[in-house]
C-alpha cells in the first residue's frame, strides 16, 4: 500500500541532484515492512558508472543493509518511472510493488531540452524494445564463443556446493 512518508523521501533525495555534481535527479527508496531499508540517487556522472540510477543505489543500499541478494515482499519508491535495467533489477531481488512519481515520457521531455554534452543520450522505449527479445534478435551483434570452458566451470561450481551440503 502507498505509503507518502516513502514518495516524499525519494523526491528529497532527487532534490540532492541540484547541489550534488556528478548527479541527476532521480531518487528511490527501499521500504520493508514500514521502514526504509535503503536509498540511493543517480551518481552515473560522479562514478563514472552508467549502472549507477538511483534505483539500483536503493537496491544496493538495502541488499547491504539486510546482507541479502533478495528483497522479497519489499516496495521501491522512486522520483521517476524506472528503465528497463532498473525495472530487472528489481524483478531480480524480488521488489513487490514500484510506486513512482515522474514518468519517463514526462521525464523524457524535460531532459531533450538540454544540449547534447549535458544529457546522457539513450532511448528508453528502444532500450526496452531491446532487452526484451532473445540475443539473437536484438540489434546489437552478438556472438557466442568458448560455451564448453563455460559450462564446464558452472558445473564444476554447482558440483562443488552440491556435495558441500
Amino acid at each position: 500500500m502507498f505509503d507518502e512518508k516513502f514518495m516524499r523521501r525519494a523526491l528529497e533525495l532527487s532534490k540532492q541532484a541540484l547541489i550534488t555534481p556528478g548527479t541527476r535527479p532521480f531518487g528511490a527508496v527501499v521500504a520493508l515492512d514500514g521502514q526504509i531499508i535503503g536509498e540511493g540517487f543517480n551518481h552515473s556522472l560522479a562514478h563514472f558508472d552508467p549502472t549507477s540510477h538511483g534505483e539500483i543505489e536503493a537496491i544496493r543500499n538495502a541488499c547491504q543493509n539486510l546482507k541479502s541478494v533478495e528483497l522479497i515482499g519489499a516496495d521501491l519508491y522512486t522520483s521517476c518511472e524506472p528503465c528497463s535495467l532498473c525495472v530487472a533489477a528489481m524483478y531480480i531481488v524480488g521488489i513487490k510493488s514500484l510506486y513512482y512519481a515522474a514518468s519517463l515520457s514526462q521525464a523524457k521531455t524535460l531532459l531533450d531540452s538540454l544540449s547534447s554534452e549535458k544529457r546522457h543520450n539513450f532511448d528508453t522505449d528502444e532500450l526496452r524494445r531491446e532487452t526484451g527479445k532473445v540475443v539473437s534478435d536484438r540489434s546489437m551483434r552478438a556472438f557466442q564463443r568458448m560455451d564448453t570452458e563455460a559450462v564446464d566451470l558452472i558445473k564444476e561450481w554447482v558440483t562443488a556446493r552440491t556435495s558441500a551440503s
